[in-house]
């Protein structure tokens, strides 16, 4: 029993006693496997999320780039068509309705498309309207219409820069450089031409990325749109072009705000070809819309971006009745295809040192009949200002109206009323036909047509000259007149 009793605490001391033995061979022994097989843990770990990571980046970059060149590709133009088709039914009606003119502003230079609005038979006295910056034909239209009742030729017309007229022109320029920009616009012309994917469709089947080939093949050139910003000289050669085309001369000349400074050299040179001139709310180096707010960077985008910006500046500055389709149409007609941009640009041109006494007391505007139609309930200062301008031109008639500085709108008949009643204070104007002589081997043809003794010979000579007369004619009428946004045509004379 004394054997079977030690052998029962020997069997019960070893199990009792490896028990604290366990637990500090347990803290050393599990300590040294985790190190051994924690560093092949984490490569498999990595290995996993390299794949995501490459994708993930290469999915932001792509996408980046992306949107860059979107941006880009926002900075061009609106496509014409696609910008007219967005307008409103006013306007697209204003169009329709009128004709496009194209002139040469420099012999080096690509013709420029002015568009003219026009009603009422080609009589004797005829009245060309223009309008100072900010506006275009459209405020303008009431006006035309109501002078056309009045049995008047009334033809109001846009700006280079301003209304349905160009506003920008396409010039070739050099690149910045062989530089880090000169190189990016080498690979945003090639993505351009080729697709944004082009890279990456090369790599796919033949290995690698042609760098090296980008823009090796291009001209060190590229066309770029800049906004229409003439000066004076430029201005008049438009004038005067217009004048010619649609035979107007001698012409009673309208002209509305800054309109006066801009073709105030033109009026002298061409005073021969006046028939009378009115001045519209017309001061001296200035503009009723402050063209400063439509150069800060912030303020512009909120009048162009937000029709109650736009309504409030156009009825402290402009006219305080003037309805809002009217409002929304002027809004449109500026944030279109860079209008903004022109006129400010035109808006530097001004002349801020003109004299208005110098220029009305000019030889060539003796003869010229004048009339300075003036708001008489805008502001007392400003009823104060054309008085002085009327006193100035001393030869001046001042006549009062009752709209704002644009009173186009509100006031169209009460205007157009003021107008008709200057020009027939007139003497009714006298047009001669300007018959322009033949070419000299047309006239040949005609000479030895009548010479001959064949009746049926002689015949078909006169038919031939008929129907050349004819056909040349209506040539003429339609010539310079086009569809300037691909539409169809149907933009003739027809009068």
């Amino acid at each position: 029993m004394a054997i079977i009793t030690e052998h029962e605490e020997d069997q019960i001391d070893p199990q009792s006693k490896p028990k604290p033995k366990p637990k500090p061979e347990s803290k050393s022994e599990p300590a040294k496997p985790k190190s051994q097989h924690q560093p092949s843990s984490t490569p498999q770990k990595n290995q996993a999320s390299n794949p995501f990571t490459f994708w993930f980046y290469f999915t932001i970059t792509v996408s980046l780039i992306t949107l860059l060149f979107v941006s880009l590709s926002s900075l061009s133009p609106q496509d014409p068509k696609s910008w007219f088709l967005s307008l409103p039914t006013t306007l697209r009606s204003h169009y329709s309705s009128g004709r496009v003119i194209k002139v040469q502003i420099s012999p080096n230079e690509p013709a420029v498309e002015v568009f003219t609005y026009s009603k009422g038979s080609k009589s004797s006295e005829n009245v060309l309207i223009v309008h100072g910056l900010g506006c275009s034909s459209f405020t303008f239209r009431k006006v035309v219409d109501d002078l056309a009742s009045k049995g008047v030729f009334a033809v109001a017309v846009d700006l280079p820069g301003s209304g349905f007229s160009d506003k920008t022109v396409v010039k070739e320029r050099d690149r910045v450089g062989a530089g880090v920009l000169g190189r990016f616009w080498e690979v945003y012309d090639e993505i351009k031409e080729k697709g944004i994917f082009w890279g990456f469709d090369h790599l796919v089947e033949h290995g690698y990325v042609p760098f090296d080939e980008v823009g090796k093949n291009r001209v060190s050139t590229r066309r770029v749109y800049e906004p229409l910003e003439l000066g004076s000289q430029e201005l008049g050669r438009v004038l005067g072009q217009v004048v010619d085309t649609m035979g107007l001369a001698p012409v009673h000349l309208v002209l509305h705000d800054s309109a006066l400074v801009m073709w105030a050299n033109w009026v002298v040179e061409n005073a021969g070809s006046l028939r009378s001139l009115t001045l519209i709310d017309t001061l001296p180096g200035g503009t009723a819309l402050p063209l400063w707010a439509f150069e800060a960077p912030m303020i512009r985008e909120v009048l162009l971006g937000v029709d109650y910006a736009f309504k409030k500046l156009i009825g402290s500055c402009c006219s305080r009745t003037i309805v809002g389709s009217s409002v929304e149409a002027h809004r449109i007609l500026l944030k279109g295809r860079d209008g903004r941009q022109a006129i400010v640009g035109m808006g530097k041109k001004l002349n801020q040192s003109f004299d208005l006494s110098e220029w009305a007391s000019t030889d060539g505007l003796k003869d010229v009949p004048i009339q300075v139609m003036w708001s008489s309930n805008w502001s007392e200062q400003w009823s104060e200002e054309g008085k002085r301008v009327a006193e100035v031109v001393s030869r001046a008639k001042l006549v009062k109206h009752s709209g704002g500085r644009w009173p186009q709108d509100d006031t169209s008949s009460e205007v157009a009323e003021i107008i008709a009643s200057f020009v027939s204070s007139l003497p009714k104007t006298e047009r001669k036909a300007d018959e322009k002589p033949l070419p000299e081997h047309i006239q040949k043809m005609f000479d030895e047509a009548k010479s001959g003794d064949n009746h049926h010979h002689h015949g078909h000579g006169s038919h031939g000259h008929h129907h050349g007369h004819e056909h040349s004619h209506g040539h003429g009428a339609h010539a310079g007149y086009m569809d300037a946004y691909g539409l169809g045509q149907g933009h003739g004379w027809g009068m």
